[in-house]
């Protein structure tokens, strides 16, 4: 029996090709092709052709590197560049974690109301796996938000709830519509999932391109749009206009509010009974200060999160998560009070940033400030600069942003902390 498998191409080598009107498309190569013949008197031979290599299995005993079992998309995917933690800048820097001002990550410096210690210090059933369906804090969040459990979904933080929504709407080679500078995790996870990411730039005033996102919807056909509301980096938000105008196409939008309660404006969380294209994103990461433990939830239409529910890993929030956030919920008061002196600093922190020779702060609707940086200075030195004075800052290595840096508000102390060190370097 003989038997051949040929022409199987690497779906994710990516290049970007610069399409007409500043639409920007991340280009896979043909899709896959497989042959077989079969034939019972002879042995069985495949033949697995990707574009780096080529592994024969011909042999029993051929010896094979470890990393030819790894999909070909995955072997030249770029590993996500996350902040890092205090433990690791402590040892990093020589400083103590409370010597440190970290101001990269829009992290909540106030931490969780004090019920989630409580209730973290009492847990019952750590020894017992979580309920799947995170019952309760689903029904917590359904009193929260007003809308109804059924449209909730939760997970073990926003990504992955990014990336269960591309694994089961992608196939690979599929298109997703993203909209630079913004959150680069939907650029990533689409990597993960072998996508294509179709690039529709922003304007220079970091508001959307309506007219170019239409152009590419109809031109390439993408399946899904993510869209940030605070937009991350700059702080930017999305007018109902504008969202209506993007729900109107043919395409499944992904908004992600991870920032809304700092933006004075209501989630859209009760339009997905409205629309059936939408999906809107939540987390308590900064608004309950659990960066640490890891939940996130979203608002789905109910033709969609079945088969969310279906796919997703069972036991993705863990018992402390789900006790930490329900807790927290328990405090409205405190969450409220922690956003209203995060907002009062961040609008400080904008008015003495505009004082600074060298930089040029962006108005933000969010928990953090844009910064161009100017006067000739360079942006990622003054990033290195800061860090040596205990100061952590944002820098992106993305060309469209590596002239800015981005800067978290924090508790007043940490402002002041900041702007002595911005001082000395004037």
């Amino acid at each position: 029996m003989t038997m051949s498998l040929s022409n199987i191409s690497n779906t994710a080598s990516l290049c970007l090709v610069k399409s007409k009107a500043n639409i920007h498309r991340t280009v896979n190569p043909q899709s896959p092709i497989c042959s077989f013949e079969v034939n019972r008197k002879t042995v069985i031979m495949a033949t697995i052709s990707a574009s780096s290599s080529t592994v024969p299995v011909e042999h029993a005993n051929q010896k094979l590197s470890g990393d030819s079992f790894i999909r070909p998309h995955l072997r030249k995917l770029s590993p996500y560049q996350p902040i890092l933690p205090f433990e690791v800048l402590s040892a990093k820097m020589g400083r103590k974690p409370e010597d440190i001002i970290k101001l990269d990550a829009n992290e909540n410096p106030y931490g969780p109301p004090p019920e989630v210690l409580e209730a973290l210090g009492s847990l019952k059933f750590p020894y017992i796996y979580p309920d799947p369906e995170s019952r309760q804090l689903r029904a917590a969040l359904a009193e929260d938000s007003g809308l109804e459990s059924d449209y909730i979904l939760v997970g073990c933080g926003c990504d992955e709830l990014i990336d269960l929504i591309m694994r089961c709407v992608l196939d690979p080679g599929d298109k997703i519509l993203d909209c630079p500078p913004t959150f680069t995790m939907y650029e990533f996870d689409a990597g993960v999932n072998a996508a294509q990411v179709v690039k529709v730039p922003r304007k220079p005033n970091f508001s959307l391109n309506i007219e170019l996102i239409a152009e590419a919807v109809e031109r390439e056909k993408p399946k899904c749009i993510f869209l940030t509301s605070p937009n991350n980096p700059d702080g930017s938000i999305i007018s109902d206009e504008v969202l209506l105008k993007i729900l109107d196409m043919p395409i499944l939008v992904v908004l992600d509010e991870a920032y809304i309660e700092f933006s004075g404006i209501e989630s859209r969380m009760q339009w997905v009974k409205k629309h059936d294209n939408l999906i809107v994103l939540r987390t308590f990461s900064k608004r309950a200060g659990l960066a640490g433990l890891r939940v996130g939830y979203g608002s789905f239409p109910l033709s969609i999160i079945e088969y969310l529910w279906r796919a997703k890993q069972p036991y993705n929030v863990s018992v402390a998560a789900e006790v930490a956030a329900c807790a927290a919920l328990q405090n409205p008061k405190y969450l409220k009070m922690v956003k209203e002196a995060l907002v009062q600093e961040r609008d400080r922190l904008f008015k003495l940033l505009k004082q600074v020779a060298f930089l040029n702060p962006y108005p933000s609707y969010s928990n953090f400030i844009l910064c161009e940086v100017t006067s000739g200075m360079d942006a990622k030195k003054l990033k290195d600069d800061l860090a040596k004075m205990g100061v952590m800052v944002r820098h992106y290595n993305k060309k469209e942003l590596k002239g800015y840096i981005r800067v978290t508000a924090g508790k007043p102390e940490q402002t002041d902390a900041l702007m002595e060190c911005l001082r000395r370097l004037s």
